[in-house]
């Protein structure tokens, strides 16, 4: 008998005293439970047998690095620590390894293409642990001093006994030779920004080290409190200020200049951006890409004329812009007006049966509002379960009321409801949590790419109901392509943040509120640098694939839409491979030329 049909029948209460006696009545109540044992073992054996083919060949070890690396993060959490960045570096080597030792040859295509981007990330993890040494090693005199502090966090992390006078008398010493460095500090040479930035990080991880340490031992051993309370204190302040020493101790050469925007970010220049397109499975340059935008932008451009002779405008587009920002609702009636333009874009999907909408992902959505700080980098909406709305409150200036008003006026507004929600990215984040969600290759191409491509669709279906509604959808479809144009200019050093300003304004028609709200949320707002360009350089790979599966008549759009919402997020790349059965080898590289111009 199957061991876990054995055990499952074994488990009945009953089992001894039902096998006692073949002359008793009671083995026919064994038979019975016997036979629906069976019936039950099968059936769950048929919804595992289906549960499992939605995973591939790759799964089993992708649920165990990703377990493996959330217990060694909750273990070695002291960033830029020597311990923590070797325990790294052997466990992705090791990955590697037993990912070498899976049958690629015999794998389906979504197989293969697992196993291409787990290597591809595990690479990439080495390679970035390879550069957090190498920096580490030009500011190894300003670290090693406080390396007592890492042999205690490790002590502590058992809980081993400290003799408190000599934890006191070491962290005295540490303290002393921190001190004495801060004095010699200006004649040692100046770092570059990326290595100050290091130091900096690690000696805020010593000061984590530290506090570790004294959290855990203070009051419980009377001691520990005794002896080390003031030498940790003294200790903690002297790491602060060598801290802000040595972020600030950078030569000047390698900083960005304020070119009175106020904004100060960090170009990475070509090198950096080329290997991160690579990364990124983009097989186009910086140039090509910028190239690209342009030719978009003039589809924008002539579209936006037609409107605006539409409007009685003829060619001063301005004008017929301005006309449409002044049909911002009165205040406090903006959440009604969203409501609105949800519920117009989802009974628009479904009346043409776009894309399957779960009930729960319609029910479970939600609204807040930002606060005005947060509109300082984000002054439009931000979107998922919960769509945060962009709008002026009572403390705002006169000028930045009305400029978040009429920036947020429902024709503008028309575009990026459907983007935040459905079927962006509200539905995104609910299939991703329902469908192959062990797959973690977030990557922006996917997420804003898809919701992105949302807006080119409907534009193709005429979603929009008027030349205002034109020139709202035709307001962001400019915006996208302005982002590729100014952040990649940017980051290869042509454009200042101020020129990026004035192109979004000129260009685009932004308010400059705006304006400057959306260039210092792209170069100061955490994001990474290929982030602002994967809008709509993804939404391009969205529909050259729907162009391949859709056009051609081998898949309806809802059949398409739902096959690329159950695969979860991965360069887009891949999913084309998978969805089109292609065979992949070994040693893929990114080749797939997906931009065709926008049709006139």
């Amino acid at each position: 008998m199957m061991p876990a049909l054995d055990f499952f029948i074994k488990s009945h209460p009953d089992f001894s005293k039902l096998t006692a006696s073949s002359t008793s009545p009671e083995p026919m109540k064994l038979y019975k439970y016997l036979f629906g044992a069976i019936i039950v073992f099968f059936f769950a054996s048929y919804a595992f047998g289906q549960a499992d083919a939605s995973v591939t060949e790759v799964y089993p070890l992708m649920i165990q690095l990703r377990a493996d690396r959330g217990s060694l993060e909750r273990f070695y959490f002291i960033q830029n620590s020597p311990e923590r960045r070797e325990r790294f570096k052997t466990l992705y080597t090791d990955y590697l390894n037993k990912l070498e030792q899976l049958p690629f040859e015999k794998m389906g295509v979504g197989g293969r293409a697992d196993y291409l981007l787990v290597k591809r990330d595990l690479e990439n993890e080495l390679a970035l642990l390879g550069a957090e040494e190498k920096e580490m090693k030009l500011i190894d005199k300003y670290v090693t001093i406080g390396s007592p502090i890492y042999e205690l966090e490790k002590k502590r992390r058992r809980g081993l006994h400290l003799e408190s006078n000599l934890v006191a008398k070491q962290l005295d010493e540490v303290n002393k030779s921190i001190r004495e460095t801060m004095k010699k500090l200006k004649q040692d040479p100046n770092l570059t920004r990326e290595v100050a930035s290091r130091a900096e990080g690690a000696i805020k991880g010593q000061q984590q080290a530290l506090k570790s340490v004294f959290e855990f031992y203070d009051g419980y051993d009377p001691q520990f409190s005794w002896w080390v309370t003031k030498p940790y204190q003294r200790l903690d302040t002297t790491l602060t200020k060598f801290a802000s020493a040595l972020k600030v101790k950078v030569d000047e050469a390698s900083l960005p200049k304020d070119d009175g925007s106020g904004i100060i970010g960090n170009p990475i220049g070509r090198e950096e951006l080329l290997r991160l397109l690579q990364y990124e499975m983009i097989p186009y340059s910086p140039e090509e890409l910028v190239e690209i935008a342009n030719k978009e932008f003039a589809w924008c451009d002539a579209e936006l004329l037609k409107a605006s002779r539409e409007l009685g405008f003829g060619d001063n587009w301005k004008q017929a812009q301005e006309k449409v920002k002044q049909t911002y609702v009165p205040e406090g009636y903006q959440p009604e007006a969203m409501l609105k333009l949800y519920n117009e874009s989802v009974e628009f999907l479904k009346k043409n049966d776009l894309i399957t909408i779960p009930p729960i992902a319609e029910e479970t959505w939600r609204m807040s509002m930002m606060s005005p700080r947060q509109q300082l980098v984000s002054p439009f909406f931000l979107g998922g379960e919960v769509l945060q709305i962009a709008y002026p409150t009572d403390d705002m200036s006169h000028d930045d009321k009305l400029m978040s008003m009429r920036g947020n006026n429902p024709h503008f507004s028309r575009a990026t409801v459907h983007h935040e929600l459905i079927a962006g990215h509200h539905l995104q984040g609910f299939m991703n949590n329902r469908y192959k969600s062990y797959r973690n290759f977030r990557t922006p191409f996917w997420t804003e790419g898809w919701a992105l491509y949302w807006e080119l669709i409907l534009w193709d279906k005429n979603f929009p109901q008027s030349p205002e509604d034109k020139i709202g959808m035709l307001f962001w479809r400019m915006h996208r392509c302005a982002r590729i144009i100014f952040s990649l200019n940017y980051h290869l050093n042509k454009w200042t943040p101020q020129q990026c300003i004035d192109f979004l304004v000129d260009r685009v028609g932004h308010e400059r509120a705006n304006a400057e709200a959306e260039v210092r949320r792209s170069f100061t707002g955490g994001y990474g640098p290929l982030y602002q360009l994967a809008y709509m350089t993804g939404a391009f790979q969205f529909y050259a694939l729907k162009r391949e599966l859709v056009d051609s008549g081998k898949m309806t759009y809802k059949q398409y839409h739902d096959a690329v919402l159950q695969e979860n997020s991965m360069p887009i790349e891949m999913l084309r491979a998978i969805l089109t059965n292609q065979k992949l080898t070994k040693d893929f590289k990114t080749s797939w030329k997906f931009y065709r111009p926008s049709p006139k």
